[in-house]
C-alpha cells in the first residue's frame, strides 16, 4: 500500500474489492467461508476487518477510510483517499 500512495497523485482514492468479515471473524458466513478457503488452500492465507484494513491503509499514508458493502453481493469496496 505504501507504494500505491507514492504512486499516486493526491486526492486519488484506493479502492479494495474484498470479502470482509465482522470482528469476530466468524460472520457474515460468506466472508468466514473465504477465510476457510484461503487458510486450507494457501501457505499464509487470511482475510481482514474493516479495522485492519483500516490501519493497513492508514499506516500507508490514507485517509478517509470508508467501508462500502456491495448488497446483494457478499463482497465490500474499502475506499481510502490520498490526501
Amino acid at each position: 500500500m505504501k507504494k500505491m500512495h507514492k504512486a499516486m497523485n493526491p486526492g486519488g482514492q484506493l479502492i479494495i474489492l474484498e470479502f470482509v468479515p465482522n470482528d469476530d471473524r466468524i460472520s457474515p458466513p460468506a466472508a468466514a467461508l473465504f477465510s476457510v478457503i484461503m487458510l486450507s488452500n494457501t501457505l499464509a492465507g487470511d482475510v481482514y476487518t474493516f479495522g485492519e484494513l483500516e490501519k493497513m491503509c492508514r499506516n500507508s499514508g490514507f485517509d478517509g477510510v470508508r467501508s462500502m458493502p456491495l448488497e446483494p453481493t457478499p463482497q465490500t469496496l474499502v475506499v481510502a483517499r490520498k490526501p
